[in-house]
């Protein structure tokens, strides 16, 4: 499989690795800045594309009123199986959907939500023409896509340190895909062969992200993201091996005790 076909592969072990190591380590505090982002919007239906394990799902149904359905989907049955696992403080629906291809009338929800799915969009105006199609008029696309990898120091640390395991064709996943669509131009250019019409709002949020130790962060990494896929296909008995060389390759640079690292993302708020 190639790169660009594994990278949207999250199956077998890694639903349930990802929501254990990586979710708390990166992706609730942004978790609970989108959802938040809705409290002063009055909204009774939400759709929720790319929800993966259910993160943002959770602090959705956690804030918002009981009176506003929720709807969360993903392209990964294994992910939404993983998040109907764990559940929510009340009922959302569960839907396995492909962003590009959504499977809902026309204006049917007053927000769509995305968090850190739009990179993984092999035709992100296409996608963002769905979520618009799907909105009704006056209502809100809020979306947050990873800054570039050099701003996140653990996904850059882990690169480079496997760039030294496979010279000559290095696990490239981190910075391609999920730090790989952070031009503030094309965001914009993307959204607006997408349909939408109004100028969007994009700001940079920096947050910490920290974790028990080295081993703890790299075993995210490498065992419960797609990055696992990249390191198999080269050799499946270096797995091992690779998540040693991340884990002295975060040792030298943040120490080995408890880490503290940086994390940054841009949030995206459109009109429809």
């Amino acid at each position: 499989m190639s790169g660009s076909t594994t990278d949207k592969v999250f199956s077998g072990s890694i639903p349930g690795l990802y929501e254990k190591h990586l979710v708390p380590l990166i992706f609730e505090p942004y978790a609970v800045d989108l959802a938040n982002r809705l409290l002063s919007r009055s909204v009774t239906q939400v759709l929720e594309i790319a929800a993966g394990t259910g993160v943002v799902t959770r602090r959705l149904a956690s804030v918002l009123p009981e009176n506003v359905a929720i709807v969360a989907t993903d392209l990964n049955q294994p992910m939404l199986d993983q998040a109907a696992a764990i559940g929510t403080k009340r009922p959302v629906e569960w839907r396995q959907a492909d962003a590009m291809q959504l499977p809902f009338p026309d204006k049917t929800f007053d927000a769509v939500v995305c968090q850190f799915g739009a990179m993984f969009f092999p035709e992100k105006a296409k996608a963002f023409s769905e979520a618009r199609r799907v909105l009704k008029a006056g209502g809100v696309f809020i979306f947050n896509v990873w800054d570039r990898i050099e701003e996140n120091e653990f996904a850059d640390t882990i690169t480079t340190a496997l760039a030294s395991l496979f010279p000559h064709d290095p696990p490239r996943f981190l910075a391609r895909t999920p730090h790989g669509y952070f031009d503030y131009s094309a965001i914009e250019r993307d959204l607006a062969h997408g349909g939408f019409t109004a100028a969007p709002q994009i700001i940079t949020v920096a947050a910490r992200s920290r974790a028990t130790s080295c081993r703890a962060i790299a075993f995210a990494y490498c065992h419960g993201t797609p990055l696992r896929n990249e390191i198999e296909a080269r050799d499946a008995s270096r797995l091992g091996e690779a998540t040693d060389i991340a884990v002295e390759a975060m040792a030298r640079r943040f120490g080995r005790g408890e880490v503290d690292g940086k994390i940054q993302a841009h949030i995206i708020t459109i009109e429809n």
